[in-house]
């Protein structure tokens, strides 16, 4: 709990400080100090301030200020050792102790939330599955994490909470990663950051690193990759560049695991003792004999101090004290003037670095200005004299002043690595520009594509055949066994037609899914993937998207499931959203069995090119309606195509098969359940009421709910030439495409064996019919587990019920255009 919740009389003890590292300090210098205990006196008539009594005398804070403080009550306590001895409960009229309650809270504090912070492509995200042995997916490329995400691991005593936040180049309200960054840093206060940089591009990696010491957070430096920088006979003073940046830095190898066991030594010192060192002597002792006694504890390779990762080791030799990056004279004026402005605004400065807020609003930053700066009352002072400073800048400098602020620590990076850093000029990307010069060839590069993309699908759809032939065999010889062993009535049918057939429609397609994800994975971690999008952008701006939706897309041809989960790869969550929605219209395997069906019994002279044109009707669909939806319907602004092209690494079986496997399991997992409860609905919709009063199943199945809801739509697909069993066709096909062709084989006879009968002599339709038919059945309704998709992906179950709409109505009026213009040439 915080200390504004307690209430007057309540006695707490302090677990930590949260905020910036300004306002930490000064928290701590007035005597809030970890493992002290606190007492309200007086709450002031408006309830603000608050009178607190800490260490023999009192202290006023705002409520604010106190909101910042977490600490554990008398009552937290209780209820902590009643878990712990429930035996003998302590009842409230029982005081806790100071020493139980110290003891608590020092338990408590020994929980530390740390945020991975990092460019795309800096290992970041190997170096959280290495710490928490989590199994987060590792791509070579810009963009593969767009969610936080959360793991846990114990190490030396304390326990961390890892939050793995999306790769960023800057914390500037460029990009919704760059946001969703900036906005957890502050409203969620991480005990210590990790800047992962990558030891092979400090200067681009290092400009991040300046706007986090601009926030002023407690923070520390993973060198990344540092093999990579050894392997290349470059040099770096790892010390002089840590005293410069006021930070320690770690070199560290996430691939192996290596430095990840200092990396978190580092961290607990810097936790623990970071903001004590420089306080008052009394403060700082005890500090140090804390940390003291639990290295003595926990700590058995090396003594306290003899490695030079401890707090008051590295805080002696400067590497933890907050510097400002020098911007120089003009705009360090500018920044001061502001800063001075905001600053009389002291409800913000716990929450804020007001010098970091001057500098984003001297980058014309709009997030900051309207949902900071904007509800303050001198709000219209500081946009005047930002303004006013911005136009001064522009004519003492001649450039404006965000451009100036990029320079000045472009300038001050260059000038940090000058000193610490020596290059000695070996070309360690040679065999990435040859590569390139190849697989980006302005001529070979399409070709060499589109056959890396046969390959893959044909290895999906070949490969996969056998363990999917194994699979149907498997779900076949299960539903027998449930025959035999059930008694026959609706229980039986239940698990036979709704459970076992339904979900085994959805596990039979597991291998081509695994295999789908494991070409894609190697074509992620090597880096080509990020080629693919580069070469394919001008086609894909065209159409209104981003040149990495090409490859959802084309997966889309494979199952739109995956297809969907894999557009998280696009930064733009406009390119992303649109990307999603018009997915669907990508033509995916389940639909090839009606196709094979109708194409088999109209068009046997004409296969291949009669299943050409529908899926190159279902792309130029696909091409139209993201251009609409690009221009009209959803919103945001186009981001620029800027994308990293990382070196070629060799893929890691581990990361790999590891990567397949998780995807496989998330498939069967989300999509199974949804297919199974669908299943299940249209089983029971098809099986009631009156199930034994019909002598033959399709008139049971014209009776029933659905053979009713046929009927009802039937006056909406006859101007499409459809009759209203062709409906409960197209209804069935909700839960899973391929549920239609059997709905379909099960309606058009009298005769249990289905099976036995041509379906082309069944079905009293026009080649014509069939063609349209066809078309509805490309366009119209994703199945359930794609809208589940859809809905995961997007956030929002609205996108999902547009999905529903616009592809229906699309189908509709193509089959109707095709119907009724086709009946005007064909009698």
């Amino acid at each position: 709990m915080r200390l504004s919740e307690l209430k007057t009389g309540e006695k707490g003890v302090i677990i930590k400080v949260l905020g910036h590292g300004g306002f930490r300090r000064r928290i701590i210098e007035m005597g809030f100090i970890k493992g002290k205990s606190v007492e309200v006196i007086l709450n002031a008539p408006l309830k603000d301030p608050i009178k607190y009594q800490i260490m023999g005398y009192e202290i006023s804070l705002r409520r604010k200020e106190a909101e910042m403080i977490e600490v554990v009550s008398e009552d937290e306590a209780r209820n902590i050792i009643h878990e712990k001895d429930y035996q003998t409960p302590i009842t409230e009229t029982i005081p806790v102790s100071d020493e139980q309650l110290k003891t608590i809270a020092q338990g408590k504090r020994r929980t530390i939330n740390v945020a991975l912070v990092g460019n795309p492509n800096c290992g970041k995200t190997s170096l959280f599955n290495v710490a928490s042995g989590s199994h987060e997916h590792v791509g070579n490329y810009s963009g593969v994490t767009v969610d936080a995400k959360e793991g846990f691991f114990d190490y030396q005593g304390y326990h961390f909470r890892l939050v793995d936040l999306p790769g960023t180049y800057s914390l500037s309200a460029y990009s919704p990663e760059e946001l969703y960054v900036r906005k957890h840093i502050i409203e969620q206060t991480p005990d210590v950051i990790i800047n992962v940089v990558d030891a092979g591009n400090l200067e681009r990696n290092l400009y991040l690193t300046t706007q986090l010491i601009d926030m002023n957070v407690r923070m520390v430096i993973a060198l990344n990759m540092y093999d990579a920088l050894e392997h290349s006979g470059n040099k770096l003073d790892i010390k002089g560049l840590s005293s410069l940046l006021g930070t320690p830095i770690v070199p560290t190898i996430s691939r192996t695991g290596k430095g990840i066991e200092e990396l978190f030594h580092v961290i607990i010192g810097l936790y623990e003792g970071a903001d004590f060192m420089g306080q008052k002597e009394e403060i700082q002792n005890e500090a140090l004999r804390q940390l003291r006694e639990w290295h003595d504890a926990y700590v058995e390779d090396h003594s306290y101090g003899s490695h030079g990762e401890e707090a008051g080791d590295i805080a002696s030799q400067a590497f933890i004290r907050h510097i400002h990056i020098n911007h120089g004279p003009e705009l360090e004026r500018s920044i001061d003037l502001v800063k001075k402005e905001i600053s009389k605004n002291s409800s913000i400065r716990q929450t804020y670095s007001t010098r970091f807020l001057a500098i984003k609003l001297l980058e014309n930053d709009k997030d900051i200005e309207q949902r900071v700066i904007a509800s303050l009352p001198n709000a219209r002072d500081i946009l005047e004299l930002r303004d006013k400073e911005a136009q001064r800048l522009k004519e003492s400098i001649n450039e404006d002043s965000e451009q100036a602020i990029t320079n000045a620590k472009y300038g001050f990076i260059s000038g940090a690595l000058q000193e610490t850093y020596t290059d000695n000029h070996q070309d360690t990307e040679m065999f990435t520009r040859i590569v390139d010069s190849i697989v980006t060839h302005r001529f070979w590069g399409f070709p060499i594509f589109f056959i890396f993309l046969y390959i893959m699908f044909e290895g999906t759809f070949v490969i996969g055949d056998y363990p999917m032939q194994g699979i149907e065999w498997l779900v076949e010889k299960l539903g027998v066994l449930a025959e035999a062993a059930l008694p026959d009535g609706p229980v039986k049918d239940l698990v036979v037609d709704g459970i076992i057939g339904g979900v085994g429609g959805v596990i039979v397609f597991l291998p081509n899914i695994l295999l789908l994800y494991l070409f894609i994975s190697i074509m992620e971690d090597s880096g080509y993937m990020a080629r693919a999008a580069f070469i394919m952008d001008k086609i894909m701006h065209k159409m209104g998207l981003h040149g990495k939706s090409f490859i959802p897309l084309i997966m889309g041809f494979g199952c739109n499931v995956p297809a969907i989960m894999a557009s998280r790869i696009i930064e733009s969550r406009k390119s992303r959203l649109v990307t999603m929605l018009v997915n669907p219209l990508m033509s995916c395997s389940a639909r090839l069995p009606i196709y094979l069906v109708m194409i088999g019994a109209f068009f046997p002279g004409k296969a291949s090119l009669i299943l050409l044109s529908i899926y190159a009707i279902g792309i130029l669909l696909a091409v139209l309606m993201a251009r609409i939806f690009a221009r009209f319907i959803v919103k945001g602004d186009d981001t620029p195509f800027v994308m990293e092209l990382p070196p070629y690494r060799m893929p890691t079986a581990k990361s790999v098969l590891r990567h397949t496997w998780e995807k496989g399991a998330q498939y069967l997992k989300k999509m199974g359940g949804i297919i199974m409860i669908a299943s299940i609905i249209i089983w029971f919709l098809g099986y009631y009421p009156n199930h034994g009063n019909y002598e033959t199943k399709a008139e049971q199945q014209e009776n029933s709910y659905i053979g009713q809801i046929g009927k009802a739509i039937e006056p909406a697909i006859e101007p499409l030439g459809f009759d209203w069993k062709m409906g409960i066709g197209i209804l069935s096909g909700i839960g899973a495409k391929e549920l239609v062709v059997s709905t379909l084989g099960v309606l058009y006879t009298n005769e249990e064996e289905v099976e036995s009968v041509n379906l082309a002599d069944r079905i009293p339709i026009t080649p014509l019919v069939a063609y349209g038919y066809m078309l509805f059945v490309l366009i119209y309704f994703p199945c359930i587990a794609t809208l589940a998709a859809i809905r995961q992906e997007s956030g929002s179950w609205k996108w999902a019920a547009f999905a529903a709409g616009y592809t229906t109505l699309l189908a509709w009026i193509v089959a109707l255009i095709v119907h009724q213009v086709g009946s005007l040439f064909i009698h």
